[in-house]
């Protein structure tokens, strides 16, 4: 048996025919930039996340990038984001001209720890943006507390969270901004890149819009230099047909990892943490071994494809050679970033797919 880590075909077949008409309606419209579709997925996804404004975007970085500039982070300011993010969450901060200030994950949940937080502030910081890593809620209730004790900005980098709650409640509206990905492999995805940004604040939502069209409210007049970032109606028509699907699909995503993490409960190899409050939409399923190679490669030789998310945390790339961090060290990050291993798991695998895994990696653990 072959198990692929994700099945994007299975995905878009499973709704290629409504996918179809969607486009067909773009065409017929004639409205291939904005118009009906994107505004019609933008009120579908505010309603879902239960917040009051969606503004769709080319892709996850340009969200969080338009987010931050928005808000008016720039030059001078900090901005505290995780070790262990995917590095594009440490990138939209320095598009802003601010800098991203690296604070360690809980181990056990490897999200953002609100406890090392406080540590970090300065006089310079102006917000605290919290990644919810791998489809898991970060712990948002110490951290909007702490942003309003300090006069901070609370923002989320959820492009691994579509249709994950937080103490029952869906990620979406909690702090001052919410940044998506609709990349294909995301639990919601397009058909190519997308992203959006949801809010509360109604001045926040217009910026936003603006500056994702070259800093303009009204065709022709220009208030300030924007960028060209606009959700293509191709994809919103698209998305807009997975999203009433969504919940379906995390609730199937969930039936694996649950297989996962029973069939695997007496293995030899660390499992999620799930805390009380969180429910997941597992968009990675991560577990930790320090044989992790090994691991992979025996898996690889089953016929199980598995990858690794993510190899180098962003103070150790080449690009963040400036970054203090750089210097001094995140002995948390440096560790998960040698031990993680994400497993197969997607809303069209086969549970069979995950009996096969977890089979694998229980020989594995007796060689």
């Amino acid at each position: 048996m072959t198990v692929p880590f994700l099945d994007l075909k299975a995905a878009n077949e499973s709704v290629r025919s409504e996918i179809n008409a969607a486009i067909g309606r773009v065409l017929d419209s004639g409205w291939l930039i904005g118009g009906p579709e994107v505004e019609r997925f933008e009120q579908m996804f505010a309603a879902y996340c239960e917040a009051g404004h969606c503004i769709g975007v080319g892709n996850g970085l340009d969200a969080l990038h338009l987010l931050l500039r928005a808000a008016g982070i720039g030059p001078g300011d900090e901005v505290i984001v995780a070790s262990n993010t995917f590095i594009a969450t440490w990138l939209a901060v320095d598009m802003v001209g601010a800098t991203p200030v690296p604070v360690e994950p809980d181990p056990a949940t490897h999200n953002l720890d609100p406890n090392l937080v406080e540590q970090a502030i300065t006089l310079r910081t102006r917000a605290v943006l919290v990644t919810h890593l791998y489809g898991q809620p970060a712990d948002l209730d110490p951290l909007l507390d702490l942003c309003q004790r300090h006069g901070l900005k609370l923002f989320e980098d959820a492009a691994q969270a579509h249709g994950a709650r937080y103490k029952g409640r869906v990620i979406g509206g909690h702090g001052d901004g919410v940044a998506w990905s609709f990349y294909p492999s995301k639990n919601l995805g397009a058909l190519g890149d997308g992203g959006a940004v949801t809010c509360n604040d109604a001045q926040l939502a217009s910026r936003i819009r603006a500056l994702g069209n070259y800093g303009s409210e009204r065709r022709y007049v220009n208030i300030e230099r924007g960028v060209n970032s606009r959700l293509d109606p191709i994809h919103a028509a698209a998305i807009a047909v997975k999203l009433p699907l969504l919940d379906a699909w995390n609730d199937h995503r969930r039936s694996i990892a649950a297989l996962y993490m029973g069939g695997l409960s007496d293995a030899a190899v660390i499992l999620p943490h799930v805390p009380d409050w969180a429910d997941p939409v597992w968009h990675l399923f991560v577990i930790r071994t320090k044989d992790r190679e090994n691991l992979q490669a025996y898996l690889t030789s089953r016929g199980v494809q598995t990858l690794i998310h993510y190899p180098i945390p962003p103070h150790r790339q080449q690009a963040y050679t400036d970054n203090p961090a750089a210097d001094s060290g995140l002995p948390i990050a440096e560790q998960l970033a040698s031990e993680v291993l994400s497993l197969p798991i997607g809303p069209q695998m086969p549970l069979d797919h995950a009996q096969e895994v977890i089979a694998a990696i229980r020989d594995w653990c007796r060689i």
